[in-house]
């Protein structure tokens, strides 16, 4: 999902804030949630188009034409990794009785909004809020729409405030948006919406994020928020619904890491928004890549996007150190094809001194009908432009393509972004990066019932051949969602 003014996926024309600061319920301990993987119909090339400019349009570039369960001193909650990687998401309730619903799991947005029972054109078959049917939920006196423009289409809805839970954390009188009309499908039932995981000053409602109220009133051991995602992009023998990783809430999970932390600060004298590192390098097939630097490789660390996106110049540098790639055209512009038979290696560096290799099915899309290349993970966001280079519009946005590949640790104090190496259990050097481990303490999925929804995107793998709606929908989920 991508804001087009404040360029976070739920950028909108903002309202003002209306509720008092939100109470939430005190709890000590780390909350971990176990992520599972639901695959939807695939999508064509054309689909993958579409999640590119929601992507573009999130970060303001122009377009081109569960259930929880208690594990000792933990709480883990199942979350959905939709489609074989495809986006990652989670249950949480609003209201009195609760309500339950799917959202994407945002970092690059700050708002939380779901679906109305009253929504106009909202995807048939996932939950719906009913402010009738909750005795805490409080309407907005300011009954001006808040509209939030995507790529591909546009939610408007209405603030309100309501308690709002996830993992056994609870926030009251949680602003957010009751989305009523919803345009071209933005997300895929059972999705019913997002929790932006940004800072407030995204939030189109000027709300302070569910998660910025639980750390700025310490209701967390450490002021964290770590995730670890699988990897099934590649398995042709994956279900619609596989384990998917483990979101941790106020700390980290020691078994999904080794080694240590590398933390680096956010930019300094810039107010958080996004979670915005820069990027300081990139490898591929062994060779430096020169790209731009200071404002100019800010990058927004996006659980919410699929892919990654850059500038255009930087991203034509990768492409020309693969043999046989050659710029993608029509709707696929921006997009690189390779041979399928080359493994394509790129590494990142965010400045802390480690250099992040991604996984060569990471950065495979899988192959493209029209002319029987393999389509990579990395595209052009700026569409030609070279547009953006500063905090409120990141050059970059670095989202799962690369995330899969290690744990990441978002620390709002001081403001950081930290990765570590994957351990064994979590898939790390001694197993198969970023897949799902037989068991990890503490932190075991749930079943995922018919309530678990995802939201669309794409499905892929190198053998696969892609139909231009497919490979616009993983753009447009990448978008829609980052």
């Amino acid at each position: 999902m991508i804001p087009a003014t404040l360029l976070s996926l739920l950028s909108l024309g903002f309202l003002p804030l209306i509720a008092s600061n939100p109470a939430p319920s005190r709890r000590e301990e780390p909350a971990h949630f176990p992520i599972s993987r639901r695959s939807i119909k695939s999508r064509g090339v054309d689909d993958l188009a579409k999640a590119a400019n929601n992507l573009r349009q999130k970060y303001s570039y122009p377009p081109v034409g569960g259930r929880r369960k208690r594990a000792g001193n933990t709480a883990a909650v199942s979350i959905t990794n939709q489609d074989a990687d495809s986006s990652y998401f989670a249950s949480l309730t609003i209201g009195t009785p609760p309500q339950q619903f799917d959202v994407v799991l945002d970092t690059g947005s700050s708002d939380l909004w779901v679906t109305s029972s009253q929504c106009t054109a909202c995807p048939s078959g996932g939950s719906e809020f009913d402010s009738t049917k909750s005795t805490s939920f409080v309407a907005s006196s300011n009954v001006q729409p808040v509209t939030i423009r995507y790529g591909s289409g546009t939610v408007e809805g209405t603030l309100g405030q309501d308690t709002v839970s996830m993992g056994g954390f609870t926030v009251q009188q949680q602003t957010f948006i009751d989305v009523q009309q919803m345009t071209d499908s933005i997300v895929t039932a059972p999705v019913t919406g997002i929790l932006g995981l940004a800072f407030q000053p995204l939030a189109s409602s000027q709300a302070t994020p569910w998660w910025q109220t639980l750390s700025n009133d310490n209701q967390w051991s450490s002021p964290e928020m770590s995730v670890w995602l699988t990897r099934f992009i590649s398995d042709n023998n994956a279900g619609d619904e596989e384990p998917g990783g483990v979101l941790t809430l106020g700390g980290t999970n020691i078994s999904l890491y080794t080694g240590n932390i590398e933390f680096v600060n956010m930019p300094s004298g810039v107010t958080p928004s996004f979670w915005l590192l820069e990027l300081t390098g990139v490898t591929v097939q062994g060779n430096n890549v020169e790209i731009a630097s200071g404002n100019s490789a800010m990058s927004a660390i996006d659980t919410g996007t699929t892919l990654i996106g850059g500038p255009t110049n930087d991203v034509q540098n990768i492409w020309a150190q693969v043999p046989g790639s050659t710029a993608m055209g029509g709707d696929m512009a921006g997009f690189f094809g390779f041979p399928c038979g080359t493994d394509v290696q790129v590494s990142l560096s965010f400045g802390g001194g480690n250099s992040w290799p991604i996984n060569v099915a990471d950065m495979n899309l899988g192959t493209s009908g029209t002319d029987g290349q393999c389509v990579g993970g990395i595209f052009d966001l700026s569409a030609g432009s070279n547009a953006g280079g500063d905090a409120a519009n990141p050059s970059w946005v670095v989202g799962d393509t690369f995330l899969k590949n290690v744990y990441t640790v978002f620390r709002s104090n001081p403001a950081s972004v930290g990765f570590a190496e994957l351990s064994n259990a979590a898939g790390g050097s001694s197993g198969t990066p970023g897949s799902a481990p037989a068991h990890v303490s503490g932190a075991d999925p749930l079943p995922t019932g018919s309530s678990n929804s995802g939201m669309t995107c794409f499905r892929t793998n190198s053998m696969r051949v892609l139909s231009t709606s497919l490979l616009l929908a993983l753009v447009a989920s990448v978008l829609m969602i980052c």
